[in-house]
């Protein structure tokens, strides 16, 4: 998918506090892709990787390891929004992030954001405030909900 949005420089990316940079397009969260971080963080607990053990349990099938669905905050904000005219782009933390609904392997997923802020930082650069959602389809509930900053520099 190309960005729903591209700024060019430092002045555009503070033009853009206060908007709504809308959603994604869904993704499907495989089984495949949960054994996948499974693996690649040894974290193999039978609520994600035994599709079996976990249709009888709490949530009725295997679901998504909660920084899964956080990690995947990466690529769908490319989807959302493009940066160009700067020299570097950083992921420089988390404010907060909760959980409050479950990814059920084979569920649908999908990012929405909004800048909260822009302001500018030391070295010719802009930190900006954002706050992801990811959504899960036909949920009430978000699976995710974090404040991110990320910090653009001229």
């Amino acid at each position: 998918m190309t960005a729903l949005r591209t700024v060019t420089g430092l002045d555009e990316i503070k033009a853009l506090a206060g908007a709504d940079l809308g959603r994604t397009d869904w993704m499907e969260i495989t089984q495949e892709r949960v054994n996948a971080f499974a693996d690649a963080t040894g974290d193999h607990q039978w609520i994600h990787v035994d599709p079996e053990r976990a249709a009888a349990g709490p949530f009725g099938a295997p679901i998504a390891h909660g920084y899964l669905t956080l990690s995947l905050v990466i690529p769908l904000f490319n989807d959302l929004l493009a940066i160009e005219g700067v020299s570097m782009s950083i992921n420089y933390g988390l404010d907060r992030v909760r959980f409050p609904s479950p990814v059920k392997a084979g569920a649908k997923i999908r990012l929405h954001g909004t800048v909260d802020s822009v302001e500018e930082v030391k070295g010719n650069g802009v930190e900006m405030r954002l706050t992801f959602m990811i959504e899960v389809e036909g949920s009430e509930k978000p699976a995710c909900v974090a404040s991110a900053l990320y910090r653009h520099y001229d």
